[in-house]
């Protein structure tokens, strides 16, 4: 009857029956009165969401300390209710520090005594064998009650994190990953919230014992041991080690077919994004949103691109669809925000990022555009505000903090901006924009050796990272400017003609360029360079002014001077006499009448050359 029942009750399961499955878990239990019947049926009652009457029925029976199991449950049934404390109560608020060292050996210990079964090892005796599977199946326990403790140290970390307490939360986060390797929940929150640095995420990844893995087989562990390190590594930050991620990912595409899963897809249009290729990137999200359209994790990197390139009709398209299908989601109104952003509704952009980050206050993206809607109308003692709010919800990445630094940039507040730029740069060395930015308060500073150093060292990063040349001709216009400073004509010359080249018409290029040609010696060549930034921008008052500089200059070079003078005197000189013969024909003309002679002379001085118009245009003035 026990298994007649127990088989009823997983297929109620297996079809989500659950009022089935509850129905005949209330009778087998009644029948066995065993404490993993009645765990199971309150791992029921949580599925249904039944938190409450899930909890009760452990207290009931009390099953809470029976087993790590038992207490991670409950403990689950807390934080769904929002009740952290006791939570917190249930689980204990520190991690067992035995389990930190113990965890790597016991798991080695079964995978060794595994192998050793299968293998054919220790067949002296009956009792040898019994001896052995009785420790097997001890070890399998041990194994299970660490991987729920590794759960509930994960449990601590969502607690600590719903208080605010970030640094405890990143600590349980990281231990649960160090007693069980395959706790992904755990590292996904540390991964997804940005709570470690760069460097901080691939030295955490390095401290991992991947070989703590156990298959059926010593080759199949080292297998799922490298697999996993794997899949891990292309969750990192890909501001660091692009080439290990690469490799990565080539891999799991060739040898486990995975080329085309999302998770990887999303991965690669990442490190297309930090390359700022965002037109690679949108064809990669836009392809995985084609065949899951409600892929909630694409999206606010889908929408970064979208803003970009500026697809206004396609946001338009997708955040309505996303209100009236899912108004639930905090992305869909991060896709509302965004398209108002794109369109320059500013104060309409902002009500969204507001209401996407109060749905979901661990929200990053919702974050940064909420600051960003008070950067573009320059208030900016808001937008430092919402920063920095977002660099202490996301202490891993540098990017509030350089959004700070440039938002005291612009206050010309340089010391304040270059301490926020510091701090950026201790977590992320390899942005070029973090580093164009350092470069721009060097340059401000007066430190001109520094500004080139730096500005180098963003264009060298990008190259390396194999970023469009294209997104970074501020750098190198700014690497120009800074040559300018320090007199080193011909490399500044080389940067303008460089960011020309690729396209980018500028007249404050233009105007550069113009201003070290005049120092080069080269008053020609400057003049042209002035007269492509006005064609640019016909108004703008520095390239008038220095066009009307570099023409005196020139004309002094050339001595146009004195003969310009001359020559001018020598047209008031011929004017004059020809405004005084004119006057002596029309009095002659008076005095004869008009006669067919002298409107025939007159005819044929009309129809003479430039001289005789100049004569008569005069004249009638």
């Amino acid at each position: 009857m026990q298994k007649f029942l127990k088989d009823w009750r997983q297929d109620a399961m297996n079809k989500h029956q659950y009022d089935s499955a509850i129905f005949i878990g209330d009778k087998l239990l009644a029948l066995t009165n065993d404490p993993n019947d009645a765990f199971w049926l309150a791992q029921v009652h949580f599925s249904t969401g039944n938190y409450s009457r899930a909890l009760t029925f452990l207290e009931k029976h009390k099953l809470i300390d029976h087993s790590p199991a038992c207490r991670y449950l409950a403990a689950h049934c807390c934080i769904k209710q929002s009740k952290f404390e006791d939570a917190l109560a249930t689980l204990g608020d520190k991690t067992p520090a035995h389990l930190l060292g113990n965890s790597n050996k016991s798991r080695r210990k079964l995978q060794h005594t595994s192998g050793n079964s299968r293998n054919g090892v220790h067949k002296k005796g009956s009792s040898r064998t019994e001896r052995r599977d009785r420790t097997e199946e001890v070890e399998r326990e041990n194994t299970s009650e660490i991987k729920y403790e590794a759960a509930m140290c994960y449990l601590r970390g969502i607690c600590f994190a719903k208080q605010n307490s970030y640094d405890r939360a990143k600590e349980c986060y990281m231990d649960a990953v160090r007693i069980d390797v395959q706790c992904f929940e755990a590292f996904d929150q540390l991964m997804k919230n940005c709570l470690l640095s760069p460097d901080e995420e691939w030295d955490f990844l390095e401290s991992l014992d991947f070989d703590n893995i156990t298959t059926d087989s010593t080759d199949g562990s080292q297998e799922a041991a490298q697999f996993t390190r794997m899949l891990y590594t292309t969750r990192l930050s890909k501001y660091k080690n692009p080439a290990e991620f690469s490799n990565a990912v080539e891999s799991l595409s060739q040898h486990y077919n995975l080329d085309s899963n999302p998770d990887l897809l999303l991965s690669k249009a990442e490190l297309l994004f930090t390359q700022c290729r965002f037109k690679q990137a949108l064809a990669i999200t836009s392809s995985v949103l084609e065949i899951d359209q409600y892929n909630f994790s694409f999206l606010p990197l889908h929408l970064a691109c979208l803003h970009e390139l500026q697809q206004t009709n396609t946001l338009f398209l997708l955040s309505h669809r996303l209100a009236d299908l899912h108004p639930e989601e905090p992305a869909t109104w991060l896709a509302v925000g965004v398209y108002y952003l794109s369109i320059s509704q500013v104060a309409e952009a902002r009500r969204y990022f507001s209401k996407a980050s109060m749905m979901n206050p661990h929200f990053g993206p919702a974050w940064i555009g909420f600051a960003h809607t008070f950067a573009l109308e320059g208030e900016h003692d808001q937008a430092i505000s919402a920063y920095g709010t977002a660099a202490r919800l996301f202490q891993g990445t540098h990017l509030p903090q350089l959004f700070l630094g440039m938002q005291h940039l612009q206050l010309h507040n340089l010391n304040l901006a270059h301490e926020y730029l510091t701090t950026a740069h201790t977590l992320c060395r390899t942005d070029p924009l973090l580093l164009n930015e350092m470069g721009v308060v060097f340059y401000h500073l007066d430190h001109l050796g520094e500004a080139v150093h730096i500005f180098l060292q963003a264009l060298t990063i990008a190259k390396e990272i194999d970023s469009d040349p294209k997104a970074w001709l501020a750098t190198r216009a700014n690497l120009g400017h800074a040559y300018r400073r320090q007199h080193q004509w011909s490399l500044a010359l080389a940067e303008f003609d460089e960011v020309l080249r690729q396209g980018q018409r500028d007249a404050h290029i233009f105007c550069a360029r113009g201003i070290v040609l005049l120092e080069m010696g080269r008053g020609w060549d400057a003049i042209v360079a002035l007269h492509e930034a006005l064609s640019v921008s016909p108004q703008d008052p520095v390239a008038t002014d220095l066009l009307v500089r570099a023409l005196d200059e020139n004309a002094a070079e050339q001595g146009w001077g004195e003969d310009t003078e001359r020559t001018d005197e020598a047209l008031e000189e011929a004017f004059g006499v020809k405004r005084q013969e004119m006057g002596r024909r029309r009095e002659r003309g008076q005095r004869r009448g008009r006669g067919g002679v002298e409107r025939g002379k007159l005819a044929r001085m009309s129809e003479g050359g430039e001289d005789s118009m100049m004569i008569l245009s005069d004249g009638e003035e």
